[in-house]
């Protein structure tokens, strides 16, 4: 598995998103993260697996948290 950081929510409720050492953008959901790990090439990711991952380091909050 990739190494995956989610950062905690910024002032407009984005959270930025690092795979394996690269950026790989800004997310404002589930969705977004699970479109950023596709991109990455991890196919068949969905928001309940990105919600139970122990390999996704959430900082700040959990996946449940897009408020700053």
């Amino acid at each position: 598995m990739p190494t995956v950081i989610v950062y905690p929510p910024d002032e407009d409720g984005g959270r930025r998103v690092r795979i394996d050492g690269e950026i790989a953008g800004r997310a404002f959901g589930l969705g977004d993260v699970v479109e950023f790990l596709r991109r990455a090439g991890l196919e068949g990711v969905d928001d309940t697996d990105v919600v139970r991952a122990d390999w996704i380091e959430w900082r700040g909050g959990g996946p449940l948290v897009w408020q700053h």
